[in-house]
């Protein structure tokens, strides 16, 4: 046999050995258990409402983002279910609010009222029929706070807000609470319309909210 043509013939035992080699460890590697890397893990898992992370069992998850100047309206999520939003065109300017049961988690009513034009003596009648076993969840969008008047805060209060008492022309304000809590609700967020600070022109910035929030059993 000639060398070139004993080369030839060792290269392609080389090639047909290393093939081989390649294919079983291949095989062998897919045989064991594969673990995704924990940062590529948390991408694939999508935890209700987008949170950042899931919630415990007899919790319902839900999210809660305000309007943004007069432009974008609020968004509102619970258990998964996108309630009220630009998208399904049913939010308005002042204060949107959604009532859940707090032990189902089904939806009751969602509701928006214009804090600007007259809206304070439909929400005052609107506050007094929640029930104790109601969820609360409010978003403010535009002017949330310029025609509240002093029972509506105290109702609010009564929901366990703490910042409702300072509510004022074009502020920012999430809220999660319920009727006669025994501390004051932890789910809340406020931002003072600032001209120093505020992020729009005239307004502040939107504000957003998640967590998990205990079934009533």
């Amino acid at each position: 046999m000639r060398l070139s043509g004993l080369l030839r013939y060792l290269a392609l035992i080389f090639a047909v050995a290393t093939t081989w080699l390649f294919i079983r460890e291949y095989i062998n590697f897919n045989m064991k258990t594969f673990r995704l890397p924990r940062w590529m893990a948390s991408q694939l898992v999508k935890n209700k409402c987008g949170l950042s992370k899931s919630c415990p069992d007899n919790f319902f998850a839900f999210k809660i983002v305000s309007g943004a100047a007069n432009v974008v309206g609020p968004t509102m999520c619970f258990e998964d279910q996108t309630i009220m939003s630009p998208v399904k065109n049913n939010v308005g300017r002042g204060l949107n609010v959604v009532l859940v049961d707090g032990t189902t988690g089904a939806v009751l009513t969602q509701k928006s009222f214009d804090m600007y034009s007259g809206d304070a003596s439909l929400l005052t009648k609107f506050l007094k029929e929640i029930s104790e076993d109601v969820l609360v969840l409010v978003a403010s969008y535009d002017d949330p706070g310029t025609k509240m008047n002093d029972e509506i805060r105290k109702l609010f209060s009564n929901l366990g807000s703490t910042h409702v008492k300072q509510l004022g022309f074009r502020d920012s304000w999430v809220f999660l609470g319920a009727q006669n809590l025994k501390s004051k609700s932890p789910f809340e967020q406020f931002l003072k319309n600032n001209p120093e600070t505020n992020k729009y022109d005239g307004w502040p910035e939107l504000l957003e909210l998640e967590g998990c929030v205990p079934r009533k059993v």
